[in-house]
């Protein structure tokens, strides 16, 4: 999980000062030594952390702070709103043509993913009403147009290329003329890299740069490269000029050190992160929610988003008239097991729900928990609709024969009904407004 090793340390110096009843400027200060440790652990840029530590440092010695009832929750709110401010301060949007014709340009070094990025990010203007078209314009690396290809062809948007022309920037405004008009309102122009920053590759990138003017000019980042990825940054926005980042393989980088650090470097926001292989992986950043989560206290509002996406509202409607009515039977709750795959998974649920922190399941405890899923999938399969319908129909014979149906013990259909009965009962408190638990998680916060 992204800043797992982070968040787990700050978490912990929160944890102490929580126990105090009375904070000294002694306490701040063993406080902020071990957030400053564990920053640097997490592989910060060294300049960021000494401003970051002496920022947050200056504001909790204030007498309101040391002398308030609650002094360990205002601590645990300024270094939120610190790291909230380092990584960005607010979500930043892509740049759209007024025009309605949109060229977004992306940027990188060979090996981050640039080309898979490229239809994530196709998938996610879709997702967004819009209708992009990819162009092919990495003329060394072999096989590098048909790798476009075949991630353009599992998206489902059409590619551009020209296997005869060797000039990327011509490919580049062909494709942006094609594009136009056949009526796309987006191109993203998919560039060449190396595995090192070059003079040759920086002069080839404003070529196509000057030929086309993108709108956008997106870097595309490795997190696993750490502070190589935040010089990597630096060096294209020197040299080429970029409007934002998207940082890919977040969600394998324990630590965190590049997305904390490449804002307060380049001054360029990271716009979009990688967080998984799937082409659907590809998430706005936020970074109050990432902070949130780093602290431990969740992200309800990213939890909510994933779950609407999956949901139109009058499947959520059924879905309280149901629990409402006690009506809930097992095929839903086998469908609810089905929209979490579809979220992501449970680990990821897992990583927004607040307080989780310290208290996160191990990868093989979420490994096991999957396989149990697939499991009471079988059992569910196994059972008539009507015992689906109406579980308390299910007397020891039933039971018998969906056992040996599913290939499950008697034992574990028990479970599974007795984890239907506790979803149940958890349901019927949820029913209120998702809204309303936001406001109430926001009161809350810093509890």
């Amino acid at each position: 999980m992204a800043f797992e090793g982070l968040s787990e340390k700050l978490q912990g110096v929160f944890k102490k000062l929580k126990g105090k009843g009375v904070i000294t400027e002694s306490d701040v200060n063993d406080a902020m030594r071990e957030v400053k440790l564990a920053l640097l652990e997490a592989d910060v840029n060294f300049k960021i952390v000494k401003d970051f530590v002496a920022s947050v440092k200056e504001k909790c010695l204030g007498a309101d702070v040391l002398q308030s009832l609650t002094p360990a929750q205002q601590i645990i709110k300024i270094v939120d709103e610190e790291l909230t401010a380092v990584m960005g301060g607010t979500n930043s949007k892509l740049t759209y043509s007024p025009k309605g014709f949109t060229v977004i340009m992306l940027v990188g070094l060979q090996g981050t993913g640039k080309t898979t990025t490229a239809g994530k990010l196709a998938s996610y203007l879709m997702k967004n009403g819009k209708k992009p078209m990819l162009a092919a314009c990495d003329v060394y690396r072999p096989a590098a147009i048909d790798q476009l290809e075949i991630v353009a062809e599992k998206v489902g948007v059409p590619v551009y290329s020209d296997r005869e022309e060797k000039h990327p920037e011509i490919i580049a405004q062909k494709a942006a003329k094609e594009a136009e008009y056949k009526g796309f309102d987006v191109l993203i122009v998919d560039t060449s890299g190396r595995l090192h920053i070059d003079e040759e590759l920086m002069q080839e990138l404003v070529v196509i740069r000057d030929t086309v003017k993108p709108h956008e000019i997106l870097l595309v980042v490795d997190a696993l490269t750490g502070q190589d990825a935040v010089t990597a940054a630096e060096g294209f926005s020197n040299a080429v000029g970029i409007d934002g980042i998207i940082m890919t393989k977040l969600d394998g980088d324990s630590r965190g050190g590049a997305a904390l650090s490449v804002k307060a470097v380049t001054g360029k926001p990271i716009k979009f992160i990688g967080m998984g292989e799937k082409f659907d992986a590809l998430e706005p950043f936020y970074p109050d929610r990432m902070a949130s989560r780093i602290l431990g206290m969740g992200d309800m509002l990213s939890l909510i988003e994933k779950a609407q996406e999956n949901y139109d509202e009058q499947q959520a409607e059924d879905l309280e008239r149901k629990i409402r009515k006690n009506e809930f039977t097992l095929q839903d709750f086998l469908d609810q097991m089905g929209q979490i795959k579809k979220m992501g998974g449970l680990g990821k649920i897992i990583d927004m729900l607040p307080g989780m922190g310290g208290k996160k399941p191990s990868d093989e405890e979420i490994e096991k928990s999957q396989q149990e899923f697939v499991r009471m999938e079988a059992i569910i399969n196994s059972m008539t609709k009507e015992e689906r319908r109406n579980p308390k129909i299910l007397n020891a014979s039933r039971r018998k024969r969906i056992a040996a149906g599913s290939g499950c013990s008697v034992s574990q259909i028990n479970t599974l009904i007795k984890r239907y009965d506790e979803a149940c009962k958890v349901m019927k408190q949820m029913t209120k407004s998702p809204k309303q638990a936001v406001r109430k998680m926001k009161k809350r916060k810093y509890r």
